[in-house]
């Protein structure tokens, strides 16, 4: 059973990036995923007809959920639908694998073969869609990510984040992405029961708290 973990969320400026990730390199462990220290994150969000999971995040609704299917560095042989929940600030992520045939019918609106999935999650996903949740958009982003082991740390910088405006080609490797406003930096720091002083102090900058942010709600920008 996944484990509820606290999430930090930062904003940050082009400086404050270059400061954490020499400082991240000192005390943690790069991702073993990662390439030359980054990967290519693509996602597709799902939302219904009412934007519920947009206005829930923009509102600060404290109980809320969120589906998105995701695949790294443009390779379809291993893509991931995820739903994560929050409650009261700690977060949870289930997750099943799809090929990329059931990527393609999910995102074609074919959800009947669903229905008769062992996997919970997909028909947990059937019901959302007979309910009205569908693919909303794409985002796309690159990822620095390190990790230690004690407390399950995970941290990761998130930056070049681009929204497919309403496209959800989510496997057109040509599908066309655009910036969005302000090039926005994001440091997430995601732990289970507790979080290590090393990675507290490292993550530290003058004048920047934790806040509410949100790759999904900036990508809605331009509806």
């Amino acid at each position: 059973m996944p484990q509820y973990r606290h999430e930090w969320k930062h904003r940050l400026n082009g400086a404050d990036l270059v400061i954490l990730r020499q400082r991240l390199r000192q005390v943690m462990m790069p991702d073993i995923h990662a390439s030359d220290g980054t990967y290519f994150i693509r996602s597709l969000y799902f939302d219904d007809g009412s934007d519920t999971a947009l206005r829930e995040k923009l509102d600060g609704v404290s109980k809320r959920e969120k589906f998105r299917i995701r695949y790294y560095n443009f390779d379809p042989s291993l893509i991931h639908l995820e739903k994560k929940s929050k409650i009261c600030g700690l977060g949870i992520k289930e997750t099943v694998t799809l090929t990329p045939q059931q990527t393609q019918a999910i995102i074609n609106r074919d959800t009947d073969w669903m229905k008769t999935s062992s996997q919970p999650l997909l028909q947990e996903l059937h019901r959302k869609t007979t309910g009205g949740l569908r693919p909303k958009t794409i985002v796309d982003y690159t990822r620095e990510a390190f990790v230690f082991p004690p407390g399950n740390v995970r941290v990761t910088l998130d930056y070049h984040i681009r929204t497919g405006l309403s496209c959800t080609d989510f496997l057109n490797t040509d599908c066309i992405t655009i910036p969005v406003p302000e090039d926005p930096i994001l440091l997430e720091v995601k732990w289970d029961n507790f979080l290590p002083t090393v990675i507290r102090d490292a993550v530290q900058l003058n004048n920047r708290h934790a806040a509410a942010f949100s790759k999904y709600a900036i990508c809605r920008v331009y509806d």
